[in-house]
């Protein structure tokens, strides 16, 4: 244990001396990603959930459940970082160079890296809930990983159990809740109210309806 601790040690202190010989501009691309890569999740989970309205119950279900389960997985890291005590890295690694963002207050543990979990969670589920977007959301999250050892807050092995264990929550509430969240969307999409039914969708159906009317109103358009 020691050893691998040893070995986090040394990886974070190459990460940060890479990261201070760096331009400035690289720097600031760092320091603004460890955070608006948050964002930029969240941009997408709109997206997943505006796309599934045409698809079925369970393509919406799995894009409702998509941020409820990055939820967990940040809920999940939160509890453990309450449980190991493990000081900062820009406090406590001796020789480091000053950390590129402001070193977290003490009692904001460094174990496991909330941001890391996040983006672990995040990238899973939205591989799970849209189809092919797993070679965008992966490379953002390992990226978000990295960036957290970068700026300076944050030991390689914080990270790598972040993502690890954002991932697995993901894909447990994933797994567990797609069924009866998509009962629940269906019984949305028979709703009597309208913005109830717009944000479930209409579904495949409605929109194979749609489609197949089209025709007929452009024939009678010709007339």
């Amino acid at each position: 244990m020691n050893t691998l601790l040893d070995l986090s040690d040394r990886l974070y202190l190459d990460v940060a001396d890479f990261a201070h010989s760096t331009p400035h501009w690289f720097q600031w691309l760092a320091e603004v990603w460890t955070e608006a890569g948050l964002l930029l999740f969240g941009a997408l989970f709109l997206a997943g959930w505006w796309r599934s309205r045409e698809g079925s119950s369970r393509v919406m279900a799995l894009a409702l459940l998509a941020p409820l389960a990055t939820a967990f997985g940040y809920v999940v890291s939160e509890g453990l970082k309450s449980l190991v005590d493990e000081e900062r890295p820009c406090r406590a690694v001796v020789g480091a160079p000053v950390s590129l963002v402001t070193c977290p207050p003490y009692g904001d543990w460094s174990f496991p890296s909330n941001h890391s979990a996040i983006a672990g969670a995040a990238a899973l589920a939205l591989a799970l809930s849209w189809r092919g977007m797993v070679w965008l959301t992966v490379p953002m999250a390992l990226l978000m990983a990295f960036s957290r050892v970068f700026v300076g807050v944050h030991y390689p092995h914080d990270v790598t159990v972040g993502v690890v264990l954002g991932g697995l929550i993901a894909l447990l509430v994933m797994k567990a809740a797609v069924r009866p969240v998509g009962a629940l969307v269906e019984t949305a999409r028979s709703s009597r109210s309208s913005a109830v039914v717009w944000c479930a969708g209409r579904g495949p159906r409605a929109h194979a309806a749609g489609r197949a009317e089209e025709p007929q109103r452009a024939r009678h358009g010709a007339y």
